[in-house]
């Protein structure tokens, strides 16, 4: 039998030669190159393989059914109404943020027929064991099922997958993974890439499902390479709100996003709590970012009714305008782009004669969530309108719509919902653009009050609605 050649493979990127280099020519790095066995197969001739088998599409059966409950609605929400069987979810967020709680709360709570196995490279049995009891979860989910092993040698990982046959796999965390084929240094992009590879090619062949945790940089992005999420069905990431910004209640909010989702909506959020017993969901929260006040609202203050994919709620746009300390004004926001804030108030300027260049704009969403829709446009602007003249918004009144560059209005999705949220939530007024409703859809099918509902074609005219 032919002795297999050698091949050097980088242990920072991956990337492989057939000689050994001093530098890779991938990544650049200097002396990363290692000997490693050529992969089975690798040198055969194009003749000599087996024709692989294909299928035709039509006879390939689609499982409609294929979807487990993680026992979480949150989660179930953002990942398109449930776990997909054969899927891999990667889950990334600051440390802290609760990526390793909200794992061990799903496995717990999983509706699955066979075990879970928890992998952690971080941890001891020990101390999982320690938050299992402090969150409670025996109590409120079957914690007999869980297996855990700590370990980061993927060969002992993968002999315990064969044990334990698992229908959920939790792995936290993917940096930790470690494998003599990869490299000899671990923690490496190769490594998270190959173990990664090796994991998810598991699941994919069993009606199991993966979720991986990922640490994030201090951009806030993930470790690694983009090869990481491309080789998932799904990427989530964990937010936190600014617990300073003011939230009702004084509740400390996480968010939950799906930035790719080949299973369902990346435009879903999931909401959840902090507290004593882990991650608490919330189901409800149409009112959860407004801010309680007693008589009138400040100036530069707007309520925005918006959509975050199936759920609609009300948040709060505060806005400051104060003169230029220097030649060139600026925008500071991080809740919404700052690009759409300079567009709104470009055409604020533009259409209403009112000067906004020679102002620093301060731009804040009570509640710390991030907006991204174009229907808070229209309550942005009159949230900068409001803070550059002094004018308060009357009480009661929620603001949706967008705000185009010539000044006219236009509706957003879902207007019925955003107005009926309102209403439930003890605003009796209600601005947006005109024809708001669905084609040919009425107020009275709509059940919707018409009397409460201001309508205005433009950013002119709807400023004479509300001052006249």
């Amino acid at each position: 039998m032919k002795a297999r050649k050698p091949v050097y493979a980088c242990s920072a990127c991956g990337h492989r030669e057939p000689k050994w280099l001093g530098r890779c020519p991938e990544c650049g790095e200097w002396n990363t190159l290692v000997e490693t066995a050529e992969s089975p197969g690798a040198g055969r001739k194009a003749g000599s393989r087996e024709v692989p088998r294909t299928f035709p599409l039509a006879s390939v059966e689609s499982k409609e059914g294929a979807r487990i409950s993680s026992g979480i609605a949150e989660l179930d929400r953002v990942l398109g109404g449930g776990i997909m069987r054969r899927s891999a979810v990667l889950v990334g967020g600051e440390p802290g943020i609760g990526k390793s709680t909200l794992l061990l709360q799903a496995a717990a709570a999983a509706r699955v027929r066979n075990k879970v196995l928890y992998v952690s490279g971080e941890e001891s049995a020990g101390q999982i064991k320690l938050r299992a009891d402090r969150l409670g979860l025996a109590a409120t989910g079957d914690i007999e099922r869980i297996e855990v092993i700590c370990s980061s040698s993927l060969s002992e990982v993968e002999t315990a997958l064969e044990a334990v046959k698992p229908s959920l796999v939790m792995v936290d965390s993917a940096q930790t993974l470690f494998s003599p084929d990869a490299g000899a240094i671990p923690g490496t992009v190769g490594q998270m890439k190959y173990c990664s590879f090796e994991l998810v090619s598991w699941v994919k062949e069993r009606d199991a499902a993966l979720f991986l945790v990922a640490h994030v940089t201090k951009e806030g992005v993930i470790a690694g390479p983009k090869t990481l999420e491309h080789l998932v069905d799904t990427v989530l990431y964990f937010e936190r709100n600014d617990k300073t910004s003011g939230l009702s209640e004084g509740r400390d909010c996480r968010f939950l996003r799906a930035t790719k989702n080949r299973f369902g909506s990346i435009d879903e959020i999931g909401i959840f709590t902090m507290g004593e017993k882990g991650l608490a969901p919330v189901e409800d929260a149409g009112a959860l970012f407004l801010v309680r006040r007693e008589g009138e609202l400040p100036a530069g203050v707007a309520t925005a009714a918006v959509t975050e994919g199936s759920r609609a709620m009300l948040v709060e746009i505060q806005a400051l305008a104060i003169p230029a300390k220097g030649a060139v004004s600026r925008v500071f926001s991080d809740k919404i782009d700052s690009g759409r804030v300079s567009r709104v108030a470009a055409s604020l300027e533009k259409h209403l004669g009112i000067r906004l260049s020679d102002q620093d704009l301060y731009v804040n969403v009570a509640g710390g969530i991030r907006i991204t829709e174009v229907g808070a446009e229209l309550a942005l602007a009159f949230a900068l309108y409001s803070a550059r003249t002094g004018l308060p918004i009357p009480r009661g009144l929620a603001i949706s719509g967008e705000l185009s560059l010539t000044g006219e209005l236009r509706p957003a999705a879902r207007m019925a919902a955003r107005i009926k949220t309102a209403g439930g939530l003890g605003f009796p007024d209600f601005l947006c653009p005109r024809d708001c409703l669905a084609s040919g859809e009425s107020w009275e099918q709509a059940q919707i009050d018409s009397r409460r509902v201001r309508e205005a074609a433009g950013i002119k005219e709807a400023i004479g609605l509300v001052w006249a």
